[in-house]
């Protein structure tokens, strides 16, 4: 240990606990309120990054500081091994939310989910997407869950429309949960032209975070349905009428933008060609492939995103588990 950060710990071991506790609330402001990263609340306070960790360990300990988490998922493993059986997947997670509510399934699905990805341990490279689902997961993961992560997103994000859930905010928080870094693909996600597409691919910058995220051996995604309150719909991507026009074409739903049919098919090949970020047949070969779903208006993309082979992790409430082991049989 250098000279300096040796004095620094031993003026930090002769604290009072009065002097400690202050420096725990301090520590605690800053990361929790003031979302600094570990790095930048030790260089404010003058502390090494050893002692930052412990102050907000020690402040967790003490009840200074109660993250609240929703109690462990409810799961289904009979549902989760038939699952896994009928759709040849490499696990399965079926949470049980106590009763029947959207948000409720929401939450649940969310917090399994969470569970999962930090039960990996140390991840180095995980590729996201964004949206509602992937942003109740992120705040559902716990503190330091793999340290010091990089979280890469998949798909183009920079709204047209403001929404109240930012796109982007989604990696920030996964990589702050486990501070770590998060790689943005600062780009919309469906562009006006395939020209610009193309020419924004071969962006160094932009092409760089590309193959960042093809390298990616975890990833996780949602799905979106096509609901009215689509978030691709809500941040101006795409027109209600164009959602229309989508529907008639058999659009059941999307996968980083990139809008399937029951097949698992994509249904507009001139709209795919302006939609920036990882391609579905990227996604196959991946060490764990996570896709999460909470809702039976999921099922029909859930149903399509399993026949493209995208995914081979499965995390969606019981009911909309049983719904889609009905329609497979």
């Amino acid at each position: 240990m250098p000279t300096e950060d040796l004095e620094r710990d031993v003026r930090f071991r002769d604290l009072s606990s009065d002097q400690r506790e202050s420096l725990m609330i301090q520590a605690a402001k800053r990361y929790y309120d003031l979302d600094m990263t570990i790095g930048d609340l030790a260089k404010d306070m003058g502390l090494t990054r050893w002692q930052a960790r412990r102050l907000l360990n020690d402040a967790r300990e003490a009840g200074i500081v109660r993250i609240e988490i929703l109690p462990r998922a409810a799961r289904s493993p009979e549902v989760e091994s038939r699952l896994q059986r009928r759709f040849g997947l490499k696990e399965a997670v079926v949470a049980r939310p106590p009763y029947d509510d959207p948000a409720v399934a929401l939450a649940g699905v969310a917090q399994a989910a969470a569970q999962f990805i930090a039960a990996l341990g140390p991840t180095p490279l995980i590729g996201i997407s964004w949206g509602r689902t992937m942003n109740a997961v992120a705040r559902r993961l716990p503190p330091f869950w793999s340290e010091g992560a990089e979280i890469v997103l998949l798909n183009g994000a920079m709204n047209i429309r403001s929404r109240s859930t930012s796109s982007d905010n989604t990696a920030e928080l996964f990589a702050r949960s486990a501070n770590g870094a998060a790689t943005l693909l600062p780009v919309p996600a469906i562009l006006g032209q395939a020209e610009t597409r193309l020419a924004l691919e071969r962006d160094p910058t932009i092409a760089s975070v590309l193959a960042l995220g093809r390298r990616a051996p975890v990833i996780c995604f949602g799905m979106g349905a096509m609901a009215p309150d689509s978030v691709l719909v809500q941040s101006g991507f795409i027109t209600p009428d164009e959602q229309t026009a989508l529907k008639a074409r058999g659009a059941v739903g999307d996968i980083f933008s990139r809008f399937l049919n029951e097949k698992g098919e994509i249904v507009d090949r001139e709209l795919d060609s302006r939609t920036i970020g990882i391609e579905l047949r990227d996604c196959a070969g991946r060490d764990i492939s996570i896709g999460v779903a909470a809702g039976q208006e999921k099922l029909a993309i859930v149903r399509a995103a399993l026949r493209t082979g995208c995914v081979n992790v499965l995390v969606i409430d019981e009911r909309t588990a049983l719904a889609l082991l009905e329609a497979a049989s």
